[in-house]
């Protein structure tokens, strides 16, 4: 394994090891000797003989034999001269610890670059700077300043978030949970979230990988490295910064920029990642995860001592998309023979209130040997008379006799309690609320769908006259203009064979009337000018144009209201556009993220986009069958299959649109946005045309 050094090193020097039990060198130190580290631990301190009866070294090139990895905790400024002697040691991995670097700005950013340098030099690889530091359960190494070290298990927790993470390792720590590895990301200078993604996913001691993220460097390696991972093993992240706020905090937290929360969303789910939006929620289903099998369906049975959490817990399955089906008629009539008469045989399976552990077998071992289900959330409300430390035995015997996840909703009781302590020491994973249980079921569930999708689709041929399009692309730089005029719109358009209304640029009245002549009546005339992007807010747009004389009047009066509204904005004249039959109106464009790369989008068209927001998005490039999804996934497309008796709309054209303008953005990075809108879509068969057009390019690619 490439991060073999940071996993199992065999030696480990700490570079700024303290004699002060109230600083981080002393912390780290005393981490790793009281962690149980097996290997070899050198302090490094040139005033000091001995920390922690350990012998101390000046330099870690007096360290007297060879060193796999390096604990780096001395002042920023010293650090690059620290890490020259760690290469010149023949050090493979370096752990910076310390602070002041990028997520300062200015000399810190300068440092940064100087230290990766050092690390590329000597092919030694880093993690952080500005970290909280490494822990590996399994080899006893704790290489940070985290107060304390959770017990061995096979969850491995990836964070870029100091604080958080201190806050992961005591909440692991006071619930018990086993962890494989901690790693606390820090700026990310070397090595970042996808390395250690990728090392993890090779990592045969971790099952399930919990991530806390703020933003990613290298997007499209992320994507490519976590889409790998999680066909093997479950990926549940955590995106910080999801506000406008937030991204804001997120830029000076880590130095890190925060994508788009769409592109994020988008990324995940290219990747496979199931994604959760709370702390909580990650802590859920990392243990759900770390233990239970994955479900083969989505078919789940309730069983209750309480009517009340039954329904809670019945309208969460609903809305989650989960089965509540019906036991089969043999095991239902066997089970009113075992069952109390009031007995619910339906789904929840009500024991009723004074149920035992005998009424809990029985309703267990039924769902189990079910071929209708395929998981059980079991809930338990004590009362009185209830044997909680009886029926948390019954449902560790029932998980350990069947291969079918089991989550429990033991409500209302101490976490200090036997039944509790039970359930956590046999690995069954107990929610308070129902509600809880059945979303990290959906969660199983949604990874069994991940698992098994399907093989990735090529992506289809797309034929674009490039030439055509650099041309475009370098006149409009050439130009300085970041906007593209719509004739330029439509020449790229045309280019990739998206169909458009035929149309060309009238700069004289007299052109204008001779083009509407030789287009055709009726004409639309739109004002162009590179610095008036929405024409119809300054009425530069006139339609149904019918004759000649009423062209040229068109003509006259768009350069008026141009000049008038404008009078600065270049303007290079007036396009003359054959009027097409209204259709339904779509929208499909595209945005570059700066992390991730091109975001393509569809939805609902029209003045009334950004009201409907009736949009899904996807990472370009897309192939035909995401394109699809992506209709599918709005509301414009119970309207584009036909209501109240409306013939079906063209779905193909359009997928062929957004394969196109995919292909574009994935082609040319120098375009930062495209967009029709509207695309009128006609019925089935008679295909589609974009009646207006957007596009603008950046002077740097992003």
């Amino acid at each position: 394994m490439e991060l073999d050094a940071f996993f199992n090193p065999k030696s480990v020097a700490v570079i700024g090891a303290s004699r002060e039990p109230q600083k981080v060198g002393h912390r780290v130190l005393r981490n790793l000797i009281d962690g149980g580290f097996r290997g070899k631990i050198y302090p490094v301190n040139p005033n000091a003989e001995k920390i922690l009866s350990l012998k101390c070294y000046k330099s870690i090139l007096e360290t007297p034999s060879e060193v796999d990895l390096a604990i780096i905790v001395v002042p920023a400024r010293i650090v690059p001269s620290v890490a020259e002697e760690c290469g010149q040691k023949g050090v493979k991995g370096i752990v910076v610890i310390s602070a002041g670097f990028s997520e300062t700005g200015g000399e810190g950013v300068r440092l940064e670059r100087k230290l990766v340098k050092i690390c590329r030099k000597y092919g030694m690889r880093m993690q952080g700077p500005n970290c909280l530091g490494i822990i590996s359960t399994h080899s006893r190494l704790n290489a940070s300043f985290a107060p304390s070290m959770p017990s061995p298990g096979n969850i491995a927790m990836v964070s870029q978030s100091g604080a958080l993470g201190s806050v992961i390792l005591n909440w692991a720590i006071e619930n018990e949970i086993g962890v494989t590895k901690f790693i606390s990301l820090g700026n990310e200078a070397d090595l970042n979230a996808a390395d250690f993604i990728e090392a993890l996913g090779e990592d045969e001691e971790t099952r399930v990988i919990g991530l806390y993220i703020e933003g990613v460097k290298e997007g499209e390696r992320f994507i490519e490295v976590a889409r790998k991972v999680s066909k093997k093993k479950p990926i549940i992240a955590i995106k910080a910064g999801t506000t406008s706020a937030g991204a804001r905090a997120v830029s000076s937290h880590t130095g890190s920029l925060a994508g788009s929360e769409t592109a994020f969303s988008a990324a995940f789910k290219k990747a496979g990642i199931i994604r959760v939006t709370t702390l909580e929620e990650l802590f859920n289903l990392v243990i759900a995860f770390s233990s239970q099998p994955i479900p083969k369906g989505r078919r789940v049975l309730i069983v209750t001592n309480g009517g009340g959490p039954g329904i809670l817990a019945t309208d969460a399955c609903e809305k989650a998309g989960l089965e509540l089906p019906l036991l089969e008629y043999e095991i239902r009539r066997e089970l009113q023979k075992l069952l109390p008469p009031h007995s619910s045989l339906n789904n929840p399976l009500d024991v009723l209130g004074d149920a035992d552990e005998n009424r809990y077998r029985v309703a267990l071992e039924a769902g189990l040997k079910s071929d209708n289900v395929d998981g059980l959330i079991v809930i338990l409300t004590p009362q009185a008379m209830t044997p909680c430390d009886k029926i948390a035995e019954v449902v560790v015997e029932a998980a350990k006799s069947f291969s079918k996840p089991i989550l429990a909703s033991f409500m209302g009781l101490r976490s200090d309690s036997l039944a509790i302590k039970m359930l956590k020491k046999n690995k069954i994973p107990n929610y308070i609320f129902p509600e809880s249980a059945v979303y990290a079921f959906k969660s199983l569930y949604d990874y069994n769908l991940i698992l098994n999708s399907p093989p990735e689709e090529p992506l289809p041929p797309i034929r674009i006259d490039k030439e055509r399009v650099k041309e475009i692309i370098e006149w409009a730089r050439l130009e300085r203009r970041a906007a593209l005029t719509i004739d330029e719109c439509i020449g790229i358009a045309e280019a990739a064979g998206i169909p458009m209304p035929k149309a060309a640029i009238a700069r004289s009245r007299r052109e204008a009337g001779k083009l509407a002549e030789s287009i055709g009546y009726p004409v639309a005339m739109k004002i162009v000018s590179p610095e008036i992007l929405h024409k119809t807010d300054i009425g530069g747009v006139a339609l149904n144009i019918k004759d000649r004389i009423e062209a040229e009047r068109a003509y006259d009066n768009l350069i008026r209201r141009a000049r008038i509204a404008m009078p600065r904005a270049r303007v290079t004249g007036v396009l003359v556009q054959k009027m097409v039959p209204a259709g339904k109106e779509i929208i499909v464009g595209a945005i570059r993220d700066r992390q991730f790369g091109p975001l393509i989008m569809f939805g609902l068209g029209g003045i009334y986009v950004d009201f409907l927001k009736d949009v899904s998005y996807r990472l370009c490039p897309i192939t035909r069958r995401e394109a699809v999804e992506m209709i599918r996934e709005t509301k414009a497309y119970t309207l584009l299959r036909g209501v109240r008796g409306e013939p079906p709309s063209d779905i193909g054209s359009i997928v062929d649109v957004m394969l196109k303008i995919s292909k574009i953005m994935t082609c040319f990075k120098e375009i930062s946005e495209m967009e029709i809108n509207p695309l009128f879509v006609y019925e089935k068969g008679r295909g589609c045309v974009g009646v207006d057009i957007r596009i603008t390019i950046a002077y740097k690619t992003i």
